[in-house]
């Protein structure tokens, strides 16, 4: 078995700026050609030629402004995105948290929606009702479990979404800044539970802007600034 659990070789993600036509109407009119080659040339760039590894069990840190393509990282590990080149290779069955409310509907309850987001990432009806009152214990959002998540503030989302995720066995663990919301009990309860995971030989990967929380949990730490990686290195730990 392989000890890395993740590793971009020479990577490039761009976005196609669909908006941007030289000329404007009345080029795409009396030039439609050149209009259209003018659309699809113009991409912004996510990021540009980047390259590392994260060995199995490692916690590894991502920083940098906003912008710089921190989360674009994070999607293309968890496979929602594709580069546009180089090659990534994944080992491990990925657990992601990377944006607030993704998977859960607005009009069910956030039990109803333990239950949907947990066969959305490959749990049993059966898995998800045994690990229940667990989840909802350390998301403490008491009554509000049985209200509908349309009237959940972000920060009570965060508990519900990080309560799902800490309570499955994970190969990898992706988290995006899941960590700058909710209250500070909330936000070491989670660091301790992502503590347990590490210990357990868990993979994380963790997006934060907190370097508080990048010096507790990770081991590595990479900067990323202008769409590409300006420092990689050990995460120097008080003693």
């Amino acid at each position: 078995m392989s000890d890395i659990a993740i590793s971009f070789m020479d990577v490039t993600k761009t976005y196609p700026l669909y908006h941007h036509i030289t000329g404007g109407l009345k080029g795409l009119i009396f030039h439609p050609v050149k209009a259209v080659k003018s659309l699809k040339s113009s991409h912004f760039l996510a990021l540009k030629d980047i390259s590392f590894d994260v060995k199995r069990g490692e916690a590894f840190g991502i920083m940098g402004k906003n912008g710089a393509g921190k989360s674009t990282i994070l999607g293309l590990i968890a496979g929602v995105l594709k580069p546009t080149k180089g090659k990534i290779i994944v080992n491990g069955r990925i657990s992601p948290l990377l944006e607030l409310g993704a998977g859960f509907h607005p009009e069910l309850t956030g039990r109803e929606n333990i239950v949907l987001k947990g066969v959305l990432i490959g749990l049993t009806r059966r898995q998800i009702q045994d690990r229940m009152e667990e989840i909802i214990d350390f998301s403490e959002l008491g009554e509000f479990i049985d209200q509908p998540v349309r009237i959940y503030s972000s920060g009570m989302l965060a508990r519900l979404g990080f309560s799902i995720i800490a309570n499955l066995n994970p190969d990898i663990l992706l988290i995006d800044e899941i960590l700058a919301v909710g209250d500070k009990d909330f936000q070491n309860k989670c660091i301790q539970r992502m503590l347990s995971f590490k210990n357990k030989g868990v993979t994380i990967v963790f997006v934060s802007h907190s370097m508080e929380s990048i010096n507790m949990l990770c081991d590595r730490v990479m900067w990323v600034e202008g769409h590409k990686i300006k420092s990689l290195e050990l995460v120097k730990k008080n003693s």
